[in-house]
């Protein structure tokens, strides 16, 4: 299993504090990919015990804002999510849902992110891309 990266797990939480009560750890943060992750909870549930869809697009959409960051035009002041579809493949009952953020295209105005979350398995829990617009 790959080690969180704790210096860029801090510094998410400090800049995005509800990363930090969604409980999410980066474990690969750079321009080209960015790997954050979620741990199974029975607070963060739904109906049968699956992770709560909500808890998916949190770390899906932190995510790929990490990603977005990474990928900023040179003066640029950080970046916000415009728009952010999500398609959801399979429930995830246990262990830990990963994201994995890559730029699809990167412009002076936008950068478009795609996400997919995996289980354990490697398995496709979810696929959500995402605009974020540069400020």
């Amino acid at each position: 299993m790959t080690p969180v990266d704790e210096e860029a797990t801090k510094a998410l939480h400090d800049l995005v504090p509800f990363a930090a009560t969604l409980g999410i750890e980066v474990l690969r943060n750079t321009r080209e990919e960015v790997r954050a992750r979620v741990a199974w909870s029975e607070a963060r549930t739904t109906t049968g015990g699956a992770l709560n869809g909500g808890v998916l697009m949190g770390l899906a959409d932190n995510a790929g804002a990490l990603c977005a960051f990474q990928n900023l035009p040179e003066g640029a002041g950080g970046t916000s999510t415009v728009e952010s579809k999500t398609n959801f493949l399979r429930a995830l009952r246990g262990g830990h849902a990963t994201a994995i953020s890559r730029p699809l295209h990167i412009g002076r105005r936008f950068v478009v992110v795609e996400t997919d979350v995996v289980d354990d398995d490697e398995r496709l829990v979810a696929r959500v891309t995402q605009t974020q617009a540069v400020l």
